[in-house]
């Protein structure tokens, strides 16, 4: 197994499949600027490898992506200046969407507002029964992004999509597998394997016919980049408020938020 050099996560090839692992497990695999850049930048290396026939996508520990990092959020309302990013959190989703080689998300734990959106973004979803899911944007007061208002109404219809937008709730696995969130649900000691397995098989195809398989099938929808700076647009009232900053707040402080509609 060939392994690449990064900090906030591993990537490692095996045969024709690379499995990428974020890797903040303390964290829940939160997003901070460092594991935004390189998973980035692990894509970009990825695309280019003909070698590299299918992708698997996984987290490292209890979580497979729990979203942006709070306290990166917290630091940026209260006035901190954040890094510059050439491509940040939500460019993500366009960017695994847009792979030449089809992207498998092995969802070992959580995935939760933009981990939500990477998970949505792959061609295929395979969960451990430890699996969770949440559009948790709104306890954040935040619109859905990284293209997960395009993404989560094509998978399980605008009902569902419209209960997990505007509660924020929870869901365990064999719910995401009855409503078509996820292909499969596996136990978590076989998580990798069957998610391995399933690349193989991706993998095994003519590697021609199956890049052009997921560029035909991406072109059946309306294109992803464009719901982007619809999702901006729809958080500018929010991003900025008195119960943006509470929510951030009340997150880091392990208690119920107060809104006030400000």
């Amino acid at each position: 197994m060939v392994k690449s050099g990064f900090e906030a996560l591993s990537l490692t090839r095996a045969g024709h499949v690379a499995t990428i692992t974020l890797n903040r497990p303390e964290k829940l695999n939160a997003l901070d600027p460092k594991l935004t850049e390189e998973l980035h930048s692990a894509l970009d290396m990825l695309a280019a490898e003909m070698e590299v026939r299918a992708v698997v996508l996984t987290g490292a520990g209890r979580g497979f992506c729990s979203g942006a990092d709070v306290n990166q959020q917290l630091a940026s309302l209260e006035g901190q200046r954040a890094p510059a990013l050439a491509r940040g959190i939500v460019e993500l989703a366009p960017h695994i969407r847009n792979m030449p080689q089809p992207v498998i998300a092995a969802v070992n734990g959580v995935a939760a507002g933009a981990g939500l959106g990477i998970a949505l973004a792959c061609d295929v979803r395979i969960a451990s029964e430890a699996a969770r899911f949440s559009c948790i944007f709104v306890k954040r007061s935040l619109v859905p992004d990284t293209g997960s208002s395009y993404t989560l109404p094509r998978l399980v219809g605008q009902g569902i999509a419209r209960e997990m937008a505007l509660t924020g709730n929870i869901y365990d696995a064999r719910w995401a597998l009855e409503k078509g969130l996820v292909n499969t649900v596996v136990p978590a000691e076989r998580l990798l394997e069957e998610a391995r397995a399933m690349a193989r098989d991706m993998a095994s195809n003519p590697p021609i016919c199956v890049r052009s398989i997921k560029q035909l099938l991406n072109q059946h929808d309306d294109d992803l980049e464009e719901i982007l700076p619809l999702e901006s647009a729809a958080n500018a009232p929010s991003s900025g408020s008195e119960d943006r900053l509470e929510a951030v707040r009340a997150f880091l402080e392990k208690r119920q938020p107060v809104f006030k509609g400000r």
